[in-house]
């Protein structure tokens, strides 16, 4: 495909994922002081008791323009298949820009910012994830807390990789955990896995390192922070990926994968042909069918 066609490609695929109204959560909590530390819950549509929990991490290149809203079509698409869903906030970077509805391909002003808050998205993620089950429990009172799968896309896929990667954190991180968390499994969908890969290939204008602290430490906090350097976690994990993915290219994926079986760990990867980066979270998309799919596989 050339760049111009991919180019239109992302473009389409942008709109239509963009397209969907918002949809109201049916509960919310906080987990934390600050307006960001926020959790949205989405009750089964068919009123199943004891249905998975599926926690969702949205994307954005850890910006703040990128909040949840954007994929609050996502989670009433997983309610609608059976699932409780909690859908999380965090802090990002940029926070005095404006926000509004939109994905890594979003430029306000014709300029990015700074993609994400050391330590502060982390802290976030951490403190999340460790109230989930009191607050789903609360919100959610049919939802089973011992199966829990964690989903995001994009930057919340690292995510969503690294909160099943806190007991290999470094001694001394703030955020490991003593024990593995009592998850089912990961679901990553298009993530940013491997953050030398996705430095290299200029993922998201340089969001790495901006994540990170470009005056910062990078390896210190790379070890506290990418994926790739997590493994392995003997946590089940599956990545969902289109070829025709632009904005994070597959590559970035496949040196997660390859990283993973080094450790002596499988991760399975789906590759979608004819597929860019925001069909996975368009409920309008035969590509979000698919990702359902793979979390009923490790959620049931």
């Amino acid at each position: 495909m050339s760049d111009s066609a991919a180019r239109d490609r992302d473009v389409a695929e942008t709109e239509s994922a963009f397209a969907h109204p918002e949809v109201a959560p049916d509960r919310s909590a906080a987990y934390g002081d600050h307006p960001d530390q926020v959790v949205d819950f989405y009750a089964p549509r068919d009123g199943r008791a004891g249905a998975p929990l599926v926690v969702l991490l949205h994307g954005g290149a850890w910006r703040a323009p990128y909040d949840r809203a954007h994929v609050s079509p996502l989670a009433d698409f997983l309610a609608r298949r059976g699932f409780a869903v909690a859908s999380v906030e965090y802090r990002r970077g940029g926070e005095d820009i404006p926000r509004q509805r939109g994905g890594e391909s979003a430029r306000p002003g014709g300029a990015d910012p700074v993609a994400g808050r050391w330590p502060e998205t982390f802290d976030d993620v951490a403190a999340a994830m460790d109230a989930m089950p009191v607050l789903a429990a609360r919100e959610l009172p049919g939802a089973d807390v011992r199966r829990i799968v964690v989903t995001g896309h994009s930057a919340g896929g690292h995510l969503a990789l690294w909160a099943a990667a806190r007991h290999v954190l470094p001694e001394g991180s703030p955020w490991r955990l003593p024990a593995p968390p009592p998850l089912r499994g990961v679901v990553a969908l298009a993530p940013i896995a491997d953050f030398t890969a996705a430095a290299e290939l200029g993922v998201c204008g340089g969001a790495v390192a901006q994540l990170l602290g470009e005056e910062a430490d990078f390896e210190g906090r790379a070890a506290q922070a990418d994926p790739v350097l997590l493994l392995p976690t003997g946590i089940a994990t599956a990545i969902v990926h289109g070829v025709e993915d632009i904005v994070v290219p597959q590559a970035v994926s496949e040196a997660y994968v390859d990283a993973a079986a080094r450790s002596g760990e499988m991760v399975g990867m789906t590759l979608l042909g004819g597929v860019g980066h925001f069909p996975l979270i368009d409920p309008a998309a035969d590509a979000c069918a698919v990702v359902a799919e793979e979390i009923t596989q490790l959620a049931w």
